[in-house]
């Protein structure tokens, strides 16, 4: 199965990551209708709330009773929410040490700087 869609529709997983991009630039929690606005494409309230119950099922949203509806919220910050899906990535992996060694040969010299120095406990502000 394709990740692409007809034309017009959305690959595989692209709404979920855009109710998540609308949480996070948010920083507070979203109403469906509000976080249908954030999104491109104009998608159903429908689709934006079958998103949401799906994301809150994968324990990636909380959601809070506000009168009638909810407020949704992200469980975790974008940069935990990208850490937690590198490491299932290279849990899929069956040689951890050849994934990161090419992991890390493949970095921009300024992240591979970065990564040194979260290594060797400096984080430069």
């Amino acid at each position: 199965m394709s990740d692409q869609g007809p034309v017009g529709r959305r690959a595989r997983g692209e709404l979920e990551s855009e109710v998540l991009a609308a949480l996070w630039a948010a920083g507070e929690p979203l109403a469906a209708g509000t976080v249908r606005e954030q999104l491109h494409g104009d998608p159903a309230l429908t689709t934006v709330l079958t998103i949401l119950t799906r994301l809150h099922g994968k324990g990636q949203v909380t959601r809070a009773r506000a009168g009638r509806a909810y407020l949704y919220s992200p469980v975790r910050d974008e940069a935990a929410h990208t850490a937690a899906g590198m490491r299932a990535l290279l849990d899929k992996g069956s040689d951890r040490a050849a994934v990161l060694a090419r992991f890390v040969s493949e970095l921009e010299a300024e992240d591979e700087q970065v990564l040194e120095q979260l290594l060797h406990g400096h984080q430069e502000d």
